[in-house]
């Protein structure tokens, strides 16, 4: 049985029991593990709804299946877009693969063929949207591709939270660094900031609203702002099942061209 990072770009929880001592990065990089591996389920299905907002004000609304499953090397993801026409089709598929980068797919009905997407292309947009591939794999990120350390504790919309900082050991990686704040209590992660190779923010993933279903803790609102652009990305999670039974020619390339297991 899967404990699920939950979507990757999605879903970032966590639970882990306090200590009362200081943090170490031991510590830090548990309770990372921890946050992203909190939901235990054997499948994850979800149907959601994504709004993309522009620099001046204006939207455009997406909508989404999602599933999930773990696989003999980890988890699988496919993200299928249903709508609007101009993206309807369009398809994509991960799959973990431990101590290394995740092999991704797409399929992009205007190509007619799947397209393997490179470890280097990672910081390429998503779909047009504020995520990048890289982000669609972050929640399900292994923890010792980084090296974590305790900023700081606060609190963060009456939440009290560590805020811990994860730096990627390969300077190839599209961000410097990474801080999240990680709910004491419930070690949902609220916030994340996402740093350029510069060290400038670049990018702010929020948690927005979190939900109980089938007796998890589940966010069912988040928001990836870019701050550059002026842009945002936001997904409401409109249907969200634990455990219901997925094929397993969902997660193939067969798949990503047919729309059909």
């Amino acid at each position: 049985m899967k404990r699920y990072g939950m979507k990757r770009v999605l879903f970032m929880l966590g639970v882990m029991v306090i200590s009362a001592r200081p943090l170490s990065a031991q510590d830090a990089a548990a309770l990372i593990r921890e946050s992203r591996d909190r939901i235990t389920a054997d499948t994850v299905s979800s149907r959601s709804r994504m709004v993309l907002t522009a620099k001046n004000g204006s939207t455009t609304e997406r909508r989404l299946d999602q599933y999930s499953k773990d696989g003999p090397k980890g988890s699988r993801t496919i993200v299928a877009f249903q709508s609007p026409a101009a993206v309807a089709g369009t398809r994509f598929l991960t799959m973990e693969n431990p101590g290394g980068a995740d092999d991704r797919w797409i399929f992009l009905p205007s190509l007619g063929r799947v397209r393997r997407i490179a470890a280097s292309e990672g910081s390429g947009s998503f779909v047009g949207t504020d995520l990048s591939y890289d982000d669609i794999s972050a929640a399900d990120r292994d923890a010792d591709l980084d090296t974590h350390r305790l900023l700081r504790e606060e609190s963060l919309n009456g939440a009290a939270c560590y805020v811990i900082e994860s730096v990627p050991k390969d300077t190839s990686y599209q961000y410097s660094k990474m801080v999240q704040w990680i709910d004491k209590a419930t070690r949902v992660n609220h916030k994340v900031e996402l740093y350029d190779r510069r060290g400038t923010l670049v990018k702010l993933l929020e948690t927005l609203e979190l939900r109980e279903v089938q007796g998890r803790l589940s966010p069912t609102l988040t928001k990836m702002s870019t701050f550059a652009a002026g842009t945002s990305t936001t997904i409401i999670v409109e249907i969200l099942k634990y455990d219901d039974p997925i094929p397993e020619s969902v997660f193939t390339t067969r798949f990503l061209e047919t729309g059909r297991p």
